[in-house]
């Protein structure tokens, strides 16, 4: 019954499309059979199971997050670099809320290595060596920039600043402006 020219990558794509649609989490292979109204089974020769599914969208939501990233970053540095790719992030997570909690989702080592992280991993060091970082400091500002941004985006997408002003761009702008003067000012170890 595999029927209307099922790939694995129209599947993967319709499952990015639910995600953003009904959850991530609620993405799975019986779900997919049912919005192309084919048997689970016929789906089986595409993907193993729904936990392959959800890997291989996380695999495409990064995948889209570094293509994005890499368009807003070139000819890009310092803070205009920073803002950037801090938008990238928030644009994405608004307009593919699904695809974005794919993009979190935890990978096998082998798989992580092979993904499209690589490069988020390797844009934002590009970012960071604006600000002459080294290493730790490099890594630790990795990991605060990259909490900043996962936070913010995880509370405004869940309605968390809906209900107050300032007007929840303003606050973004201000959190890239501190960050950008944190980075620039990094204190030493």
């Amino acid at each position: 019954m595999a029927r209307v020219g099922l790939t694995t990558e129209r599947l993967v794509r319709a499952g990015a499309d639910l995600a953003d649609e009904v959850g991530f989490d609620q993405v799975t292979v019986s779900a997919l059979a049912r919005r192309f109204d084919v048997k689970v089974a016929s789906l089986y020769s595409h993907v193993r199971n729904s936990q392959d599914l959800r890997t291989r969208i996380a695999l495409l939501a990064l995948e889209e997050l570094a293509d994005r990233g890499a368009a807003a970053l070139a000819g890009r540095a310092g803070k205009d670099a920073l803002s950037a790719f801090a938008d990238v992030y928030r644009d994405y997570a608004r307009e593919h809320p699904g695809r974005y909690a794919a993009a979190r989702l935890r990978l096998d080592p082998e798989t992580a290595a092979a993904s499209a992280g690589v490069r988020h991993s390797r844009m934002i060091r590009a970012i960071l060596r604006g600000y002459h970082l080294t290493e730790p400091d490099e890594t630790h500002a990795v990991r605060l920039l990259g909490s900043v941004f996962h936070g913010y985006v995880s509370l405004e997408l869940a309605g968390g600043f809906s209900h107050s002003a300032p007007d929840s761009q303003e606050t973004w702008s201000r959190i890239v402006d501190a960050l950008d003067a944190l980075l620039r000012n990094w204190p030493a170890q």
